[in-house]
């Protein structure tokens, strides 16, 4: 049985509010690889070091939080015009839960995957992490969620079966 994993992407405010509201995540430049490791069913959180990419002003939070869809990575049409001419990143559908901005830093000392206090943010380096399902329900309480409503079971949402396995995603 596929257990459930628990996934925190790094983006800034302003690009998070465009996949929430497309309901999909995009990360690590719209690379494929970070997201071929998520499953349907799989929490999903962004954590958004600042409001506006690239140098917009710190934010330090968790800014919204949802289940992955149906583990089905697809490519974006390519951009016609603009400054991301071209630009054809892989996407995940992702349906988000309403939840409030949860500032990281009161939640440093209770978070395992966040191993040096004083350096926590050297843990979002790579834009893209895997968290414990105890981490990630601090963050899903401290966003006004909650954790056991919003992430039941992995057996009550496949009805004890296997989620069937998938194609990765091609660059074509």
């Amino acid at each position: 049985m596929h257990e459930r994993n628990f996934w925190i992407g790094v983006v800034s405010r302003d690009h998070v509010g465009i996949g929430v509201a497309g309901g999909f995540t995009q990360l690590n430049h719209g690379k494929a690889g970070p997201l071929e490791r998520m499953r349907a069913g799989d929490g999903f959180a962004f954590y958004s070091p600042r409001s506006a990419y690239p140098d917009g002003p710190p934010l330090q939070a968790f800014t919204a939080i949802g289940r992955v869809r149906d583990g089905i990575v697809y490519q974006a049409a390519r951009a016609q015009d603009g400054p991301g001419e071209g630009f054809a990143p892989f996407r995940l559908g992702v349906d988000y839960l309403p939840a409030r901005d949860a500032p990281i830093k009161p939640l440093i000392d209770e978070l395992s995957f966040i191993r040096s206090k004083s350096h926590w943010g050297a843990a979002f380096r790579f834009g893209f992490l895997r968290v414990p399902e105890a981490d990630f329900a601090r963050i899903a309480v401290a966003m006004g969620r909650d954790f056991a409503a919003d992430f039941p079971a992995a057996s009550t949402l496949t009805g004890g079966k296997e989620p069937e396995e998938r194609e990765p995603a091609s660059a074509n």
